[in-house]
């Protein structure tokens, strides 16, 4: 009898230890059931998002983590996503447009989530930083996190992730250099981290490297563009503090639909290739690039040419009268503008500002007589009476001519 009751109270000890190790880290599938939801989360994920949750709250007005109720399944939460029974995304706040964002801080303990592949964060007040333990998820191909208070470097090891395409951690407050290790990635493709406190040199691509959009304007890199793939369709550097020419960088890449190096302090020629490029705006404005400007091509029917505050000089050249906006003013242009521009304005081009330059009159030719309504011309400032009384930007200032004596050309 003894050895009975022994035998029976060895064998419900064994159960319940069982079933303790079995039901704890499922226990949350369990008490589900109420709600009609069966769920099944690997421990290490559900853990994670208990976490993550710690971390973060609604901002006042939004309700996001009302829904997150660890007695339920957390593959029905709001921004969670599962496959089986891994975390494979994660939506962190509500996507609306004009819904408050989140705060507080990113746990480490996103890196736990290993089958993650994708994770973004709406615009908010999150702060700290990037966590470096994201590294942990070899299967992230998707990272965004922009517009929010994040700080300190950007991890090294996020170009270790050999799945990973797009990077888009812009409109924080993101400081050092950019790493190295990003520009090896093998499948990166977008790489957005502008509006940052990025500084020192930027590191050159290799060529056989997949980025097609290359994203740094506002921030505060210096030195010169480095050599950058083929590949690219989109580069925007502008308003940072970068130097030297770019004569030998820009030609080779002829995939670009977007180019804006404006704001920096690069110089030398700008090269004739770019306006073959099947570019919708070329934003070169605001550097102290010199020389002629030469396109090689007869009509240059880029939508938007902007080449404004450099030091180009020489002729303005016929071929830009098919550009649809196009700003030449505050360089030193000289000579007669050709008739052939200023008829572009009857022909679909929107504005023409040639302000703050040396030329000395018009080109005898059909040029309009008068200009169409809706199109914009500027000549004030020039070596020359400007034939046309249209109105000019207010920073062209009140000036209708430059004094006789900086226009040795001029004949009156």
């Amino acid at each position: 009898m003894m050895m009975a009751m022994m035998v029976e109270r060895c064998c419900c000890v064994r159960t319940h230890r069982f079933l303790a190790l079995f039901l704890l880290p499922l226990g949350f599938t369990l008490l589900a059931s109420f709600r009609g939801v069966v769920g099944i989360l690997d421990p290490v994920d559900f853990l994670a998002l208990q976490a993550i949750r710690k971390g973060l709250e609604d901002m006042p007005g939004s309700d996001f983590f009302s829904d997150w109720d660890f007695t339920a399944d957390p593959c029905a939460f709001p921004g969670v996503f599962c496959a089986g029974d891994r975390v494979i995304a994660l939506a962190l706040g509500d996507p609306r447009a004009g819904y408050p964002g989140l705060q507080g801080r990113l746990d480490p303990a996103l890196g736990r989530l290993s089958a993650l592949a994708e994770l973004s964060l709406v615009p908010g007040r999150v702060t700290g930083p990037v966590p470096d333990e994201l590294t942990g998820c070899p299967d992230l191909r998707f990272l965004a996190l922009s517009k929010n208070l994040l700080s300190g470097p950007i991890p090294t090891g996020l170009g270790a992730l050999s799945r990973l395409r797009t990077i888009d951690l812009s409109y924080n407050q993101l400081s050092g250099p950019l790493p190295l290790s990003l520009t090896a990635a093998p499948a990166l493709s977008n790489l957005i981290l502008c509006h940052n406190q990025l500084s020192g040199t930027l590191p050159p691509f290799p060529d056989s490297a997949s980025l097609l959009r290359l994203d740094l304007k506002h921030n505060q890199l210096s030195g010169p563009v480095p050599s950058l793939p083929p590949s690219l369709q989109y580069l925007a550097l502008s308003h940072n503090t970068l130097t030297g020419p770019v004569d030998t960088v820009l030609p080779r890449l002829t995939r670009l639909i977007f180019l804006d190096l404006s704001s920096n302090l690069l110089e030398g020629p700008i090269p004739g290739s770019v306006f073959e490029f099947p570019l919708a705006a070329l934003q070169l404005q605001r550097n102290a690039f010199s020389g002629k400007v030469e396109p090689p091509q007869e009509d240059v029917v880029i939508p938007v040419v902007d080449l404004s505050y450099n030091r180009l000089w020489g002729a303005v050249p016929p071929q830009l009268a098919a550009v649809g906006r196009l700003y030449l003013n505050n360089n030193r242009f000289s000579g007669e503008v050709p008739s052939r521009l200023v008829q572009g304005l009857s022909n679909g081009m929107q504005l023409l500002y040639l302000q703050h330059n040396f030329l000395t009159g018009i080109e005898i030719g059909p040029a309009a007589a008068a200009i169409p309504v809706g199109a914009s011309l500027c000549l004030q400032y020039n070596c020359m009476v400007p034939p046309f009384d249209t109105p000019c930007p207010l920073k062209a200032g009140t000036q209708k001519m430059r004094p006789v004596y900086q226009c040795p050309d001029w004949r009156g």
